[in-house]
């Protein structure tokens, strides 16, 4: 499996991204640039991953001008073929405005800026993964959200460290404390927290290595 990773100007995690994958968990890794057409080296077996930051500046909206970039054009080519997109962050944001993944992203409750380490679950497992973002408040309406829920399309809800729900736990006011989503097909996903950043034994934290292995089995 290779994978691709797109970066747009005003990315700030695609190193972050890279390093996780290849010296972490040991993948192949190209990078795209947003400019680019063409995502011929690549099979529906490889992965596109959008990164997070604040691609073109964040203006208009997140991810808005990025929806409408050349590589992003082909990326939505790949995934409705069938080929493997992730998006962390911004990147979870551009997959929302380009249609990839239904719902949007909108300022946090509070109106602030969040950055710490967090508390997500699964079927399986709770981890302890960062966030860093200001929009990652996910809003849908309400036949989007029970359409996510009876098609188990919600892969990470935000808890507290004995996986419960409550009120403090949930660090941007994400309907249903929805922290990540997938498409229909089971071959988009996109989601608000950073695994990249929890992949080393010298952060103190390698709980993320278990996203990327859920995910695409590596």
């Amino acid at each position: 499996m290779k994978f691709g990773l797109l970066v747009f100007p005003g990315s700030n995690c695609d190193r972050d991204m890279a390093t996780a994958l290849e010296k972490d968990l040991g993948q192949q890794v190209i990078l795209l640039w947003h400019k680019d057409r063409g995502l011929q080296q690549f099979s529906t077996d490889d992965c596109i991953v959008l990164p997070g930051g604040f691609s073109y500046g964040d203006y208009l909206r997140c991810g808005a001008i990025a929806r409408f970039s050349p590589m992003m054009q082909n990326v939505i080519e790949f995934a409705n073929a069938g080929g493997k997109v992730f998006g962390v962050c911004n990147g979870f944001q551009v997959l929302c405005e380009s249609g990839l993944l239904p719902g949007v992203l909108l300022r946090n409750a509070g109106q602030k800026f969040v950055c710490k380490n967090i508390f997500i679950k699964d079927e399986e497992a709770t981890l302890k993964i960062p966030i860093a973002h200001g929009e990652g408040r996910y809003y849908a309406d309400e036949r989007t959200l029970q359409k996510l829920n009876s098609n188990n399309q919600v892969i990470y809800r935000y808890c507290n460290e004995n996986g419960g729900a409550d009120g403090d736990s949930n660090p941007n006011g994400a309907l249903d404390d929805i922290a990540g989503i997938c498409n229909e097909k089971r071959n988009v996903f996109g989601m608000m927290p950073h695994p990249e950043r929890a992949c080393n034994n010298l952060l103190g934290n390698t709980d993320g290595r278990q996203v990327f292995n859920k995910l695409f089995n590596i």
